[in-house]
């Protein structure tokens, strides 16, 4: 384990949760301990309502390398090639970061969804951690079989994602940072089912599936198990930055079967409707056992550009009733009148409970631009009226005339 860290501040952690109580988030900071002692600092929360891996690409605070705008696939564990990357040289892009969420219960009994903004982590960890900039980090923890689960990651997260995993720090993104990112999150993900299974307070039947997204400088980082989605809108085009972890799908069937798992209407093992999650450590059992329902997860990343508009991050609620791309043309119309995350956040919640969803409903919109793009307003009639048109002196004469010879008739 590493050393304790010192002088660590309290990390305010913005998650917001719509008409459902939802429990306080503790900060934990000593890394010598096991990931399921918990060490609360301060309270400073308030709740209110296929691809290949980056290579050769050097993001600097600065963001002085120039990529290609069409070119820049998203990538997961393989290397982008130089002609890939540079295919022409654009203006240099610095993303603008503001978000917002909102949450519903929608038609369940219980709400068992969590979710963290951070739009600035270099203002949240303070002089603790270095990071390229901008940077940030978002999370959405859609649980099942009870709350506890998502509370618990929720609650956590701080040590989970940045702490027990000695997460790397720089001030620029190079393909050593990438790697290291990866690995420390694959052990997040990891240490948090462990602790699940450890902590008296989470039910063994009791689980949750887990999306991360980071930004460091223009790099974009998504991590996920289980169904949460997370869609980029590149200049009006809804592109996947995760992958559903449903047992039904061929690659994860194939895994599941192999690993004596079985698939029943649509579950495995006739019980859960994903195939990655943390906790549910009834289905685990024994403890280190092989078992078809894993936390490992899935990453996808690319280099943000200024054709990148904002993200979406959304539970399987949403995706449940709309596809990708209509998610984006919603949030994008809306953006375009008000440029409000938040508000683009709650109209596809409210969406969602139109086309009659049948679970909790969770929604962060991260918007990547600072160009107000909004569509203008119509004219009124009073600037209508007061339109007019230039002709020319020949014009004019040829009126006139026409006007005149009229007159005589």
């Amino acid at each position: 384990m590493s050393p304790p860290l010192t002088a660590l501040k309290a990390y305010p952690i913005e998650a917001e949760v719509v008409s459902v109580p939802v429990l306080d988030v503790q900060y934990f900071a000593a890394k010598g301990n096991s990931p399921t002692t918990v060490h609360e600092l301060e309270d400073v929360v308030a709740v209110s309502s296929s691809p290949r891996r980056l290579s050769q690409v050097r993001i600097s605070d600065s963001v002085s390398a120039e990529l290609s705008t069409a070119q820049l696939d998203i990538t997961s564990s393989g290397q982008f090639s130089d002609a890939e990357i540079i295919e022409s040289a654009i203006l240099q892009f610095v993303p603008s970061i503001r978000s917002g969420s909102f949450a519903d219960i929608g038609p369940r009994r219980y709400m068992e969804d969590e979710h963290i903004r951070m739009d600035d982590l270099s203002v949240q960890l303070g002089s603790v951690f270095k990071f390229p900039k901008p940077s940030a980090f978002y999370g959405v923890f859609d649980g099942h079989g009870g709350p506890e689960a998502a509370a618990y990651v929720r609650k956590n997260a701080m040590r989970i994602f940045f702490e027990d995993v000695n997460f790397p720090q720089t001030s620029e993104v190079d393909n050593m940072f990438l790697e290291e990112v990866e690995n420390s999150l694959r052990r997040a993900f990891h240490l948090a089912d462990l602790a699940l299974a450890d902590d008296c307070s989470v039910s063994t039947s009791s689980g949750t599936t887990a999306l991360t997204a980071f930004v460091f400088g223009r790099l974009l980082m998504v991590a996920n198990a289980g169904d949460c989605r997370a869609v980029l809108c590149r200049k009006g085009e809804a592109i996947d930055m995760s992958q559903d972890h449903r047992p039904i799908y061929p690659s994860e069937r194939r895994r599941v079967e192999e690993l004596g798992g079985y698939i029943d209407d649509g579950y495995l093992n006739g019980v859960l409707s994903v195939s990655r999650a943390l906790g549910d450590w009834d289905m685990k059992l024994p403890r280190g056992s092989p078992s078809p329902l894993i936390a490992e997860p899935e990453f996808r990343q690319l280099v943000l550009t200024e054709d990148d508009e904002f993200l979406i991050i959304g539970c399987d609620g949403i995706w449940d009733v709309m596809s990708s791309q209509h998610a984006v043309n919603l949030v994008r119309r809306g953006l375009r009148r008000h440029d409000d995350p938040e508000q683009g956040a709650r109209d596809l919640v409210m969406e969602a409970l139109r086309r009659n969803t049948f679970d909790n409903l969770t929604v962060i919109i991260v918007c990547f631009s600072s160009i107000d793009y909004r569509e203008p307003s119509p004219p009124t009639p009073r600037q209508r009226k007061q339109r007019c048109c230039s002709l020319s002196a020949e014009a004019l004469c040829s009126l006139r005339n026409l006007l005149e010879g009229s007159a005589n008739r």
